[in-house]
């Protein structure tokens, strides 16, 4: 193998290596993003509107779509019941019977896959 040979395949092995280490660089870096997520319910006759306050995009336009970092939508479950997808900061919940109600929310990727980031409240409706 002549001299120039060598050289090229010690340069085609760095620029190989070096985008693979960016590669897992950007991975860890989507994978350790953690949005924020808080929720208050305002309660009135057989009416809960929850106030969610998150830095996550929540995005329309992308639902059901490729993951993107720091975008996607909320997956909303009312009395451990099916649970809805809510694209909007305020939610409201109606004809709810009287007593004790948990809410549990939990933010996730355009895709579905969870953001591992959720609240649970509990109010009472009088």
């Amino acid at each position: 193998m002549t001299k120039l040979n060598r050289l090229s395949l010690i340069a085609a092995a760095t620029v190989l290596l070096s985008g693979c280490g960016a590669a897992k660089t950007n991975q860890a870096n989507v994978a350790t993003y953690k949005p924020t997520l808080e929720v208050s319910a305002d309660v009135k006759d057989d009416t809960a509107t929850l106030h969610i306050s998150t830095d996550l995009i929540l995005s329309k336009e992308h639902y059901d779509h490729a993951r993107k970092q720091g975008e996607g939508h909320i997956h909303l479950s009312l009395d451990q019941g099916e649970k809805v997808n809510v694209m909007d900061r305020q939610e409201v919940l109606e004809h709810l019977s009287k007593g004790a109600h948990t809410v549990k929310l939990s933010l996730h990727n355009n895709d579905h896959t969870p953001y591992d980031v959720s609240k649970t409240i509990n109010f009472d409706v009088k």
